[in-house]
């Protein structure tokens, strides 16, 4: 432990704050939460450990609520001497601003089995990236964890354990802030100086906790009577949150900006790279004053802190143009995973792609030619993996955008080879080409909640034309509970009498209307012919753009004039000939159900339409429902088909027939309950089938036992260089490690480029159990195929040439496409299961498919059913394989 850096960073002569030494104690271990409102209001949470105090900075502060999962970043060592510091830090000083001690009391280092250990096995538990510890405060009782995120060594995550201290309901540090604190706060918020007392260091060591038992009810009582306060109080206190925007710089860059253009081209004399569903940022880098914000001057400092502290590594003087994007586990920029990263650092990789260089040393370099810029900025970039340079290819801008389709990315951007930054300017020489149809949107207003539901039922959107707002649609759907929360509380103030668009627009309940201030993402399938977003799903709040620059980008569909020639048809299944060359309703068993654009083209190379999905499923129900029955069904949405947008539809929403059974259940990742759908019957997955369902994701586990899964899965998902008999491979190995453990294991086509081998658990045990047997196994081949197998999860670490051999199926809420399911892939592939020996070197996947499925499964029956038969031993199994 060492103070050096602490020491480095100030000067002593001109901050009030203690220079400290090392200090040892026999005494029991302390801990100090301190409120910190420098440039911007963090929560420095620092514990004692041999001799100085480690200190982790919390943007949003501590929590008790166990789904709270605060982003902390680990910064220097302090004295313990610090932990009574109070008051303000002069400007000019490193950390300038107000400290106020928020928490303070004992702790206990503790291990997985919450014994207590000592400080050296602690030191080693925080340099593995993972410690556990019991505290004793006046606001933190019970156990918590810090865990690195591993991304990078100053990336943790503040995490509250559930016990009897635990509280689900919603927490915020702000509420039990200090009233000082909180005038602090009030008067740099609204630019008047308060004064402050003088800071101050008291030379007593922090009163030692009495621990006693606080329930949690007592707990959010409190937060309550502080709410009221801060209601009734004339100044309004806002806590920092990237949502809602941070510190507006008022001096600052504005960014060169691309027109919308219809269709990808050809030309050398343009340079094509990916559009980013991001964040537009830029950063203004020198050893000083660095400093990161959006387009229109948000400071994304503090909510991007992993981004900004990389950037601040960079010794040139250099102005940086580019985007912070999240990027899910298949390495795929989402747009809800960036709104939400505050909330759930860890459910995303935040890297900022820059693909523009404005200013070296000082000088500008915007009037070079692009291609040149991007060399310099290229040779200046180190190698990082949160900063990234943003490549391009030259001259083929229609096979890019194909590979962009392909990828199912938003689309690319177009921008001339030898253009100059224009800042503030949207120019011709930028245009960007979109292949999922997106869009920003002003909330006008919203309807009345229905149902179960909170706060509104749906947002009343439009979009500026001519200086006028056009009404373009409303959106329901898209939201969690605290999205819900968050955007009602954002309209409150808004609330007018006023309509905002001047006439009548055509909603289907009540509407409060707002002034039209708020901008929001949308994606949807198309636009009508007057003007209207069909299908919009809300994408988030966007801070970074003001709603009169909001115009209606968005190509508007035109009625065709000559019929539209489609590809010829393949032969079509047998067993169930398709009629549907129009929407038509029936009724199955006693439900009534509508069918709608059945010819609606889904495989366009093939033919293949919406009806085809229809007339499969029906025929292979007999078959496939029994792997459906009583299990939630994550819905993979496909509405135009595979070469269109896809999306993930959990919660069963408003649309659903009354016939449909349902499972609510509260979502830890989405933080809200969700109405998810069960299909039950034919007319129930002919349902979901019209909703533009290609696939079926059920559960593994049923709603009677949601906890314990019935199956047990290792999902073989090959890399860019391997062929399908290196999975083949991996499949052997497998199912010889399941030969030796005494269990029969059962294979299946994933209807893609993998193979999944399932084996039968009888809902015997639990999902953590499963999946550490399936780790078992998982390493295991990788053992017995180094060079071939891995479990490395991250697809930029994994080599290009190995099978992952993916055990993390088996988890609550994970889903893979089920026996039977069709795929959205080229041929129409089927996820079929095989026998051992059709697993094979020279076997071929896209040879299961909607032509042959149901003959396959008339002729061999259902070769999976044992899936779903009596569990195994765990244990036997596990004596078998010598653990």
């Amino acid at each position: 432990m060492s103070l050096e850096k602490y020491k480095q960073k100030r000067n002593f002569k001109d901050t009030p704050e203690p220079e400290g030494k090392v200090e040892k104690r026999k005494t029991k271990l302390t801990f100090v939460v301190q409120r910190h409102h420098a440039s911007h209001l963090h929560y420095d949470f620092r514990l004692e450990v041999n001799g100085t105090l480690k200190s982790w900075a919390v943007p949003k502060g501590p929590s008790l609520n166990p789904k709270d999962k605060r982003l902390a970043m680990m910064v220097e060592d302090h004295p313990i001497s610090y932990a009574t510091f109070e008051g303000d830090i002069p400007d000019g000083n490193y950390g300038a601003g107000h400290v106020d001690v928020w928490d303070h009391g004992t702790y206990e280092p503790v291990n997985e089995k919450s014994e207590v250990i000592t400080q050296e096995q602690f030191e080693k538990d925080i340099r593995s990236g993972s410690i556990k510890f019991r505290m004793n405060g006046k606001k933190l009782k019970g156990e918590f964890a810090l865990v690195n995120l591993k991304k990078d060594e100053k990336s943790w995550l503040l995490i509250k354990h559930r016990d009897e201290h635990a509280t689900d309901e919603e927490y915020t540090a702000e509420d039990y802030a200090k009233k000082s604190s909180l005038a602090y706060t009030a008067s740099r918020n609204t630019g008047k100086k308060t004064p402050i007392k003088k800071a101050t260091v008291k030379k007593a060591a922090p009163k030692k906790i009495a621990a006693k038992k606080t329930a949690a009810k007592k707990t959010v009582a409190k937060k309550a009577v502080k709410k009221k306060v801060l209601t009734d109080s004339s100044t309004s206190i806002t806590p920092y949150s990237v949502r809602k925007g941070g510190d507006k710089y008022t001096d600052y860059i504005k960014p060169m900006m691309a027109k919308l253009h219809d269709a990808a081209f050809d030309s050398k004399d343009w340079i094509f790279e990916i559009k980013w569903d991001g964040y537009r940022a830029i950063a203004e880098l020198n050893a000083r004053n660095s400093r990161l914000y959006s387009r229109n001057g948000l400071s994304f400092e503090m909510g991007y802190a992993a981004i900004f502290e990389e950037l601040k590594k960079i010794k040139q003087k250099i102005v940086l143009d580019g985007e912070i994007v999240a990027l899910d586990e298949d390495g795929k920029p989402s747009f809800q995973l960036l709104q939400q990263y505050g909330m759930n650092p860890e459910s995303s990789n935040l890297v900022y792609y820059v693909f523009d260089l404005l200013y070296v040393n000082g000088t500008s370099v915007e009037k070079q030619p692009l291609i040149e810029r991007k060399d310099l900025l290229k040779s200046l970039l180190p190698e990082s993996d949160v900063i990234k340079y943003c490549d391009h290819i030259e001259g083929k801008g229609t096979a890019f955008f194909k590979a962009m389709q392909k990828q199912g990315l938003e689309g690319m951007i177009a921008k001339r080879a030898d253009s100059h930054y224009y800042e503030g300017k949207r120019s011709g020489d930028w245009l960007k080409v979109k292949h999922m149809l997106t869009d920003e949107a002003v909330i006008a207003g919203y309807t009345e909640a229905r149902g179960g539901r909170k706060f509104f039922g749906a947002l009343i959107l439009g979009v500026y034309e001519n200086g006028k707002l056009q009404y373009i649609g409303h959106t329901g759907t898209g939201f969690d509970d605290k999205t819900l929360r968050e955007v009602h509380k954002q309209m409150q103030p808004l609330v007018t009498d006023e309509n905002p668009f001047g006439t009548k627009v055509r909603v289907n309940s009540p509407v409060t209307w707002v002034e039209p201030r708020l901008v929001c993402n949308l994606k949807f399938t198309e636009v009508t012919a007057d003007g209207n977003r069909r299908h919009p799903v809300f994408m988030g709040l966007r801070i970074d753009k003001a709603a009169e620059d909001v115009t209606g980008e968005a190509p508007v569909a035109k009625e065709a004039k000559e019929p539209v020639e489609t590809p010829a048809k393949k032969t079509k299944t047998a067993t169930e000939p398709n009629d549907s060359t129009m929407d038509k309703t029936t009724t199955i068993s006693g439900k009534k159900l509508t069918l709608t654009n059945q010819d609606k083209i889904y495989w366009p190379d093939e033919g293949y339409t919406k009806g085809d999905v229809i007339a499969y499923y029906a025929s292979v129900y007999k078959y496939i429902g029994k792997y459906l029955k009583d299990r939630p069904e994550s819905l993979k949405r496909n509405p135009n088909g595979i070469k269109g947008p896809a999306f993930f539809h959990k919660d069963a929403g408003e649309q659903a027939p009354d016939w449909m059974a349902t499972y609510p259940t509260w979502s830890e990742s989405a933080e809200k309950t969700i109405d998810y759908l069960l299909i039950n019957d034919k007319p129930s997955l002919l349902y979901v089938a019209n909703l533009g369902c290609i696939e079926i994701n059920p559960w593994n586990s049923r709603t009677a036992n949601p906890d314990k899964p019935d199956y047990l899965v290792i999902d073989l998902d090959p890399s860019d260089k391997n062929s399908f008999n290196d999975v083949v491979d991996c499949a052997h190995v497998v199912k010889g490690i399941f030969d030796s453990a005494g269990i029969d294991s059962y294979c299946k086509t994933s209807g893609s480029t993998g193979l999944h081998i399932y084996i039968p658990l009888g809902a015997k045990y639990d999902y953590e159990q499963t999946r550490q047997f399936a780790e078992i196994i998982a390493q295991m081949t990788v053992d017995e195929l180094p060079n071939l197998a891995t479990i490395e999860r991250s697809l930029s670490k994994r080599a290009k040439n190995k099978v992952y051999i993916d055990f993390l199926q088996n988890k609550e809420g994970a889903t893979l496409s089920t026996v039977y399911s069709l795929r959205p892939k080229p041929g129409a592939p089927v996820s079929t299961p095989l026998d051992w020996k059709e697993v094979k070197h020279g076997i071929d996947p896209r040879d299961y498919n909607i032509e042959n499925t149901v003959k396959r499964l008339e002729k061999r029956g259902d070769l999976f059913a044992p899936v779903l038969k009596k569990g195994i031993d765990m244990i036997k199994s596990l004596k078998h394989l010598g653990m």
